[in-house]
């Protein structure tokens, strides 16, 4: 290699080299079962004939993975796919190019890119839906636990720790709809594209799509290399959901401080500190906040690398970017499964949040409500006297005083200080709420089962995906060896 012929050392050095381990340590696999199918399919379409089939099978099977995975990158080939071709070379002689007929790098990569892809979907779906199934099961163990809901950071309404779990699994079962769509779009085999316009020989793009556990066709064949949309709608399906996770995570560390208490982190998830020795540092969540904003930072990456590059085959949605994709990925997994540990072992305060949702005045707005059913009043003649009544009271947020203050303010109210103490409990302010979507038990206990019912399709619709994936490998592995 002299620096007037291709590669320039530098080049080599800053782009090749590392592209030559990221190939071997995320491609290598999907790159030979491609080898495979297309083989298998020029053979079927008589565009090698059998003979030349067994020997390129036959120079396949002979390959040493570990010679491969141990190889460096030294110039003499320009990529994992030159060199690969000079083992078969070794062993298939020149019948070995036959193997590159009617197809490109081109579509041999994007098809590599989709095939890991994925795999790394449905590794995240299985995370979520494995912390979703945490949440639905701390739901249903706290159906009847009361606590005080917030807006704006600020106590606000009683509700219950049952309905706020549900609205996560309500943001995760949408995770889980964006992955499916996500999947649907990424398996769609982009192999008989070639370089862009696809080939004037007789392949049989369906006969290699369905060998390689693809659902479909990547079909217009100059999008099949140039549209990078599966990928950037990965991308937008990890972000979405790492946005959905930091808002969660953040909320239950606030609940794990001495301030407010309301959840305690197992002694395995907690640390101490190396000069306070009453610390107790909830720092899985902290790690878990991290690793979702990591995420989407890579996310974000993928896309902005990916803005405003052309509608063609270019580098920038290749090689160099592919390993940050497999990053994001890496870093939304370990955040999902790290909140799922964390919350499957967390203790729920019970009393502590039933006495927080019984103060700071949070029952007050069904006190309005009250007034309007039973009074005859108007809603906005109800809400000046409730809120005139909390202000007299000052800090005294106790139920019979408030009860108390609105008599007095008005005594001509009708509604006697029984109907008003029960008008301000925070257990009746939750079961009243028996609207579709609200915090009663019944609806609750409705959302629940729905909930499950959701969490069964989608785990049956990641054992299909899975078992699609396996058998294609499997099948594929079995006939190379028939």
């Amino acid at each position: 290699m002299t620096p007037e012929s291709f590669p320039s050392p530098v080049y080599a050095d800053t782009v090749l080299a590392h592209n030559f381990e990221d190939a071997k340590r995320y491609f290598l696999d999907s790159l030979l079962e491609i080898h495979y199918a297309h083989t298998r399919m020029l053979a079927h379409q008589g565009i090698i004939s059998r003979e030349e089939e067994r020997t390129l099978i036959a120079a396949l099977d002979g390959l040493d993975r570990n010679q491969i995975a141990k190889a460096v990158y030294d110039g003499a080939y320009e990529d994992l796919f030159f060199y690969i071709e000079s083992l078969l070379e070794k062993s298939a002689g020149a019948t070995a190019g036959k193997m590159h007929t009617a197809r490109s790098r081109n579509d041999i990569a994007i098809t590599l890119y989709r095939m890991t892809a994925r795999r790394e979907l449905l590794k995240m779906a299985a995370a979520v839906a494995d912390l979703r199934c945490v949440l639905l099961d701390l739901a249903g163990r706290n159906i009847d636990t009361v606590m005080p809901a917030h807006t704006h950071t600020q106590p606000a309404q009683p509700t219950t720790l049952a309905h706020y779990l549900l609205g996560a699994c309500e943001f995760l079962g949408r995770d889980m709809s964006r992955i499916e769509a996500a999947f649907a779009h990424v398996n769609l085999s982009p192999m008989g594209a070639a370089a862009l316009t696809t080939t004037g020989f007789p392949i049989n793009r369906e006969e290699t799509a369905r060998s390689l556990g693809f659902e479909g066709l990547a079909e217009n064949s100059y999008a099949a290399i140039a549209a990078i949309d599966y990928m950037t709608e990965s991308a937008a399906t990890v972000a979405v959901a790492m946005v959905n996770l930091g808002k969660l995570i953040q909320d239950l560390l606030l609940w794990s401080t001495r301030e407010f208490a309301f959840l305690r982190l197992s002694d395995a998830f907690v640390q101490s500190s190396s000069i306070m020795p009453q610390k107790r540092n909830p720092v899985a969540l902290e790690h878990a906040r991290i690793l979702s904003s990591r995420a989407v930072g890579e996310a974000q990456a993928v896309l902005t690398c990916a803005h405003n590059t052309p509608f063609g085959d270019i580098n920038d949605s290749e090689d160099d970017l592919q390993p940050l994709v497999f990053t994001m990925f890496t870093d939304a997994l370990r955040a999902l499964k790290l909140l799922a540990g964390t919350i499957r072992t967390v203790t729920v305060d019970r009393d502590m949040l039933r006495r927080r949702a019984g103060k700071d005045f949070l029952t007050v707005t069904e006190l309005a409500d009250t007034l309007v059913r039973h009074e005859g009043m108007s809603f906005r003649d109800a809400h000046h006297l409730v809120a005139q009544t909390v202000q007299t009271c000052g800090a005294n947020d106790d139920i019979r005083n408030i009860a108390a203050t609105l008599l007095t303010l008005r005594p001509s109210l009708k509604l006697t200080l029984e109907e008003v103490e029960q008008a301000l409990d925070p257990e009746n302010f939750v079961r009243i709420r028996s609207i579709a979507g609200g915090p009663a038990p019944e609806q609750i206990r409705f959302a629940i089962g729905r909930a499950q019912g959701r969490q069964r399709e989608f785990e049956s619709w990641m054992e299909k995906k899975t078992a699609l994936l396996d058998r294609a490998h499997a099948e594929l592995h079995q006939t190379a060896r028939s």
